[in-house]
């Protein structure tokens, strides 16, 4: 389990590191609702690592992070971290 622990762990700081480094660049509806999820997902996530639950924290870490993704890939957000985010 110490693997599963890890990677939750590192995905919840990745998430943390792109919620951070993103600029709002579209003032749409969307753009705003893309970000709070992912804001969500990485509060969700950080609740189940405090409870032990690796396999639901690594889960919302993973859906925040296609959140944001998936802004950025649509050009809501800039990012200076682009290592971040897929190509």
């Amino acid at each position: 389990m110490a693997e599963l622990s890890e990677k939750a762990t590192r995905y919840g700081r990745m998430l943390d590191d792109a919620v951070e480094s993103v600029e709002v660049v579209d003032d749409s509806d969307e753009a705003d609702e893309f970000l709070r999820l992912a804001q969500s997902y990485l509060e969700d996530g950080e609740h189940f690592l405090e409870e032990d639950d690796e396999v639901n924290a690594l889960a919302a870490f993973s859906y925040g992070h296609a959140w944001l993704d998936a802004g950025v890939r649509l050009g809501f957000y800039e990012t200076d971290r682009e290592e971040l985010f897929a190509a």
